[in-house]
């Protein structure tokens, strides 16, 4: 198996080397870059598989190539150094599409174990769908509708549907409420009560016609979270 590409945006060259060298003595393939332009630019042109992205760059804010990225590369893994530590940067950056952050000061060990983490993640995730099947009827994601086969359609909201395309990408697969506050909402599972997410599965179903006694589209893992049902998933 090929080495996991890693490009590290890092402007300290000290903390650059030191993150580069744990990198590649734990078998990573590592591309560095110690500019925002430099960094988007081997970003969307270059194949890697993570970004270790630093938030304060001498030519531009961390957080502008993290939006540049997402546009054209909007399933590429990027974990936020910060030494800002302040919630709302932390936040911003999650809302913008980062899978983690790792604040300054931070062990060489905790970043390898998160960049471990967000790449195991990553081999996992789906390719992104725009049509949802359920029973008796679809999702069509860029329209935010869904059509039933007897001619009627019914409109969801932005969230709504954000959370029916991820349930019906990981189509078999238990999310857990923390999960889709984080993938779904953009939010640190600890700073929205879960009940959030219980009330917006409540309103799919509805919507879906689905049975909440007895659900066959979206279901109830006790203990975990929900699961579109994989016979019906996403095709």
């Amino acid at each position: 198996m090929a080495a996991r590409r890693v490009l590290v945006v890092e402007d300290d060259p000290a903390i650059r080397r030191g993150i580069v060298d744990a990198l590649r003595f734990e078998g990573y393939e590592v591309l560095e870059a110690g500019v925002r332009e430099e960094g988007q630019r081997i970003a969307e042109r270059t194949p890697v598989d993570l970004v270790l992205l630093d938030l304060v760059l001498p030519d531009g804010d961390g957080l502008d190539l993290l939006k540049a990225v997402r546009k054209s590369r909007p399933t590429l893994p990027v974990i936020i150094l910060t030494a800002r530590g302040q919630e709302e940067d932390r936040v911003m950056g999650l809302k913008l599409g980062a899978d983690d952050y790792v604040v300054k000061p931070f062990s060489v060990r905790e970043l390898l174990a998160r960049a471990g983490a967000v790449l195991r993640r990553s081999a996992e995730r789906p390719v992104g769908t725009d049509r949802v099947e359920f029973p008796g009827g679809h999702f069509v994601v860029e329209r935010r509708e869904l059509t039933f086969d007897d001619g009627s359609r019914t409109d969801l909201s932005e969230r709504e549907a954000e959370a029916l395309r991820y349930l019906g990408e990981n189509a078999g697969r238990a999310i857990s409420r923390e999960e889709l506050l984080e993938r779904v909402w953009h939010l640190p599972a600890r700073s929205v009560q879960t009940r959030t997410v219980d009330m917006t599965m409540a309103r799919l179903r509805e919507k879906l016609r689905d049975d909440s006694t007895e659900p066959r589209v979206i279901l109830t893992v006790r203990g975990k979270g929900y699961m579109f049902s994989a016979s019906d998933g996403a095709r």
